[in-house]
């Protein structure tokens, strides 16, 4: 454990996990980031995201929240759609428009930014083409981010309301090479962007929790997700866990880093815990060993480290 972290060790961690129905965990390929992510140059998918789902947003939904978190996992690559290569706009193309200076100032760049591919949790699926154009975005919100069913304070809106906040799974077709994800995520908070202490400790702790699965004989998996769903045996005595050991953007408590999340997939179903995200807090290296025994292998919550968790009823998990 580095010294010199300024760790809060008092207060009771437990019910310090801020509650979410979806946690929206981006693959960037890069360890740390601005510290608001939707600041990078590569956060149009955090803004558009924020732009339909936040206070303000055409979705917006009080019962529903949705958390957007980046991640070191990479993407996966995504060839352009239609089968056609992208090029850049000229001026003698009517179809793109091109920046121009006026009296209103200039006008909006067509968006060629690449599509993004995400994980969603605790949907334990991966999208590995998300267009990050408005209307794109717009479809990937429809398709997995609204609530499959409306909280009960929504009854008294009308059909048509009720219709614009509800999911409309039918959409996800359109996603080409959608998965169910079987593999375990241990996500860490590394954001030194954001915060010195994650900053220090996320790296040494995805190290150690790297190390400590590699004993256990579980496979640790570093490329991007294949774009195709991926048929495992998950009957009871044939699956085999493999595990993706990322860090991950801010996800609130930096005082009490480090910040684990551990999302054990429902096709590992002989851990009490499938299908839910369990997180920690205050993780030190000499935890990790004792997280991977307990809660990845035997099911069982660390108690004194739990500050949360949630499965795939969205319901939120105390102790």
């Amino acid at each position: 454990m580095p010294g010199g972290l300024d760790i809060e060790r008092e207060q009771n961690i437990n019910g310090s996990m801020a509650a979410y129905a979806e946690q929206v965990l981006i693959s960037t390929g890069r360890k740390d980031w601005k510290s608001k992510i939707e600041d990078e140059d590569e956060g149009m998918l955090v803004k558009q995201l924020k732009g339909f789902l936040g206070p303000k947003g055409k979705y917006s939904d009080p019962y529903h929240n949705v958390m957007l978190t980046n991640s070191s996992f990479s993407p996966s690559d995504s060839p352009p759609t239609q089968n056609e290569t992208p090029r850049e706009p000229t001026s003698s193309d009517p179809s793109v428009p091109i920046a121009r200076s006026g009296s209103n100032g200039p006008s909006q760049i067509a968006d060629l930014a690449a599509p993004a591919s995400a994980f969603l949790l605790p949907s334990f699926q991966y999208v590995p083409t998300i267009p990050t154009d408005s209307s794109g975005v717009e479809n990937f919100v429809k398709a997995f981010l609204k609530p499959s069913q409306l909280h009960q304070s929504h009854d008294r809106l009308t059909r048509a309301e009720k219709n614009v906040l509800q999911r409309q799974p039918e959409m996800q077709r359109r996603f080409v090479g959608a998965r169910k994800v079987d593999e375990i995520l241990v996500l860490i908070c590394g954001h030194g962007g954001r915060d010195l202490r994650c900053g220090t400790l996320g790296p040494i702790l995805q190290q150690e929790f790297e190390e400590k699965l590699q004993r256990q004989n579980v496979a640790l998996l570093q490329d991007a997700p294949v774009a195709e769903a991926v048929e495992r045996n998950t009957d009871t005595e044939g699956y085999t866990p493999t595990a993706r050991v990322g860090l991950i953007s801010h996800i609130g408590g930096h005082k009490w880093a480090g910040n684990v999340i551990v999302y054990i997939p429902p096709s590992f179903s002989t851990n009490a815990l499938a299908g839910k995200g369990i997180w920690y807090g205050r993780v030190t290296p000499a935890d990790v060993e004792g997280i991977v025994a307990k809660t990845i292998f035997d099911g069982k919550v660390i108690k004194q480290l739990f500050r949360g968790g949630i499965d795939q009823n969205r319901e939120i998990i105390r102790l």
